[in-house]
């Protein structure tokens, strides 16, 4: 069973998804709460699978509330989806960076919602390609020389060359063609990589991957 909390100021948010995890056989919504503070106060008590995390909301917005259960060791296994208006929400970079193991539009159609916390809660990334564009976008402006990880310098030659194609959108059956090595031996790597640059996931392991320059595959 996937146990949920749901973080999200608007009543009718909540009240749609706990009717739609609790439709399901392996999905239950164990928690919520209106406001950042309240939420992390939740999540710390209840330890869900997934938190489902509105961005905008008052006493403490949802990038704070991120950052609070990102930093926790006790919630270490506690994989954060954020909830948003907009495709592109302004503020995509900085909760990838800061840990969020991807994105859900509010007005996503019932599957995508429910496929969402399926994906982080078996330890995959909800980083769909629009979301990975524009985070590849924001490198691509002009600005200072990128710095580069501290992880990057423990990378082995293959994993640094893997690193930057996970940086590049693909998925790992795409990069083991581009390499012509099997997708066990990408994945591999790719937990490697992610143990040695401390990332929870691969969507932060994308932003890792840019900050360091490592995406020019």
């Amino acid at each position: 069973m996937i146990r949920v909390v749901v973080v999200d100021d608007q009543a009718l948010v909540r009240v749609g998804v706990r009717t739609l995890l609790g439709s399901e056989p392996d999905t239950e919504l164990v928690g919520e709460a209106a406001d950042g503070r309240s939420g992390v106060a939740r999540v710390r008590e209840l330890k869900p699978d997934v938190v489902l995390m509105d961005i905008r909301m008052p006493d403490m917005d949802g990038l704070a509330a991120l950052r609070e259960i990102t930093a926790d060791p006790a919630l270490h296994e506690v994989r954060v989806v954020m909830l948003t208006t907009f495709g592109l929400d302004e503020y995509v970079f900085e909760a990838l960076r800061s840990g969020a193991s991807g994105f859900v539009l509010k007005d996503a159609e019932p599957e995508e919602m429910l496929r969402a916390v399926r994906v982080v809660a078996g330890g995959g990334s909800l980083l769909s390609p629009s979301v990975t564009r524009s985070v590849i976008s924001r490198f691509a402006r002009p600005g200072p020389a990128p710095v580069s990880h501290p992880g990057v310098a423990h990378l082995t030659d293959r994993e640094r060359e893997v690193v930057g194609w996970v940086a590049t959108g693909m998925s790992n059956d795409e990069i083991a063609a581009q390499l012509v090595v099997s997708s066990e031996t990408v994945r591999t790597h790719v937990s490697r990589a992610m143990l040695k640059m401390h990332a929870r996931d691969r969507a932060q392991l994308v932003v890792f991957a840019l900050q360091s320059g490592l995406g020019g595959v």
